[in-house]
């Protein structure tokens, strides 16, 4: 069984994570600063701002346990606004990098963590250079967040330069959904200007959990980065016409039928075997 420590396994994404883990076997240590909602994991009270406390909390923990096999990190201020921008920036850079830096200490080898679409220029007030956005496209962060998350893959492209043998998989997630969520998609349709700020995307947690899981059995090494996003938009309307309507200057470069997502997720179908099991369409 392996020991997988999940940063931030309290939160949206990461009570889907951990449930995730659990059910496939895994042994799973949350670290969080807020308490989980159910005890499905081990829970330890982390600061993950100090590096003390961070090397510690992967290196062994009393009864919780003597060392573990990979981190999920998750881990961060959730999104831009949430709080100032300095804080934003410092906070999550500083939880990226000690987490990153303990797990080497630490001889951990397989480290997985949550990057975010707001590198891929969202709100997208300057339209995106082709649609589908794909992987190649080049950062183009608009906040302090996602400023800090273009940090985070640069730090993590060094560590992996430093030691060949480490697997370090960045997952650019799209906006994390729960069912609960899901009843307030119809309004969407009222006005395509509500999200074209993601090109209409989302994740459900449950399909960011299976990419977590399939990232951490992923053989290779180095850094990856992955667009992880459902298979469909948020709306019902069809996504090539959403697209010419709204970004009528973009080039759409590949094929898109029906309301396919606009968040190329190619890549992870293809090294991940990942592929979304959950859509809203079947909530509502």
């Amino acid at each position: 069984m392996q020991t997988v420590a999940v940063t931030g396994g309290s939160g949206k994404l990461g009570r889907a994570v951990v449930d995730e883990l659990v059910e496939h076997g895994y042994r799973v240590i949350n670290l969080d600063l807020a308490p989980p909602r159910h005890d499905r994991a081990a829970f330890t009270r982390v600061d993950l701002t100090d590096y003390g406390q961070t090397v510690e909390a992967l290196t062994a923990i009393d009864d919780r346990h003597g060392g573990v096999d990979a981190v999920v990190h998750l881990a961060a201020i959730p999104g831009p606004g949430m709080a100032t921008n300095a804080t934003t920036f410092h906070t999550n850079v500083a939880i990226s990098y000690n987490v990153f830096a303990s797990a080497r200490a630490a001889g951990i080898r397989n480290v997985v963590w949550a990057s975010s679409e707001t590198l891929l220029g969202l709100p997208l007030d300057t339209p995106p250079q082709s649609i589908p956005i794909h992987e190649g496209h080049q950062p183009r962060p608009e906040t302090s967040y996602a400023l800090a998350k273009l940090v985070d893959e640069t730090i993590a492209a060094q560590f992996c330069r430093w030691d060949p043998e480490l697997k370090m998989i960045g997952l650019r997630f799209s906006n994390v959904m729960e069912p609960g969520d899901y009843a307030r998609f119809p309004s969407f349709e009222q006005d395509p200007m509500l999200r074209k700020w993601n090109l209409w995307g989302y994740i459900d947690a449950r399909d960011g959990a299976q990419a977590v899981r399939r990232a951490l059995a992923y053989e290779g090494k180095g850094l990856e980065i992955f667009i992880i996003a459902n298979a469909d938009t948020v709306m019902s309307r069809d996504s090539r016409q959403l697209a010419a309507q709204v970004f009528a200057d973009v080039e759409i470069t590949a094929e898109v039928t029906g309301t396919q997502t606009l968040l190329a997720i190619d890549k992870a179908r293809r090294l991940l075997g990942y592929e979304p099991q959950h859509s809203w369409r079947e909530q509502s």
